[in-house]
């Protein structure tokens, strides 16, 4: 049976593309990226220390799953398809780099508190 223009336009419709939500091999890639960039020599490590692969593991984990948390609850149904996709995405790198950053940055904080805090300060 030959292919009609009609049977092609059918065929066309039943693919679908979707980017939301990510695929869990999509995610696992996104903590693997984050663990890289924080417990090897870079640019986040460079600024704001060094991580071990365990510390950068388990906060990778945590921000990658609130991040996806917040994105999946952040659009709303009224939105047209577009908007979620992008609403979705946006929100889901923004949330992960705004977790991982404020995360590196307390540990930032807390190291350099706890040298700070060597001893009481007595002038020369």
């Amino acid at each position: 049976m030959a292919e009609t223009p009609h049977t092609q336009l059918d065929t066309q419709k039943k693919i679908s593309f979707s980017i939301w939500p990510p695929t869990q091999r999509t995610r696992d890639d996104v903590v693997q990226r984050l663990i890289e960039s924080h417990s090897s020599p870079s640019i986040f490590s460079k600024r704001y220390g060094t991580l071990t692969k365990e510390e950068a593991s388990d906060i990778a984990r945590r921000v990658e799953e609130g991040a996806f948390t917040f994105a999946g609850s952040s659009a709303s149904s009224d939105d047209n398809e577009f908007e979620i996709v992008h609403a979705y995405n946006g929100v889901y790198s923004k949330e992960i780099s705004k977790r991982m950053l404020d995360a590196v940055k307390s540990i930032s904080a807390a190291t350099t508190t706890t040298e700070d805090d060597s001893g009481p300060w007595e002038p020369l």
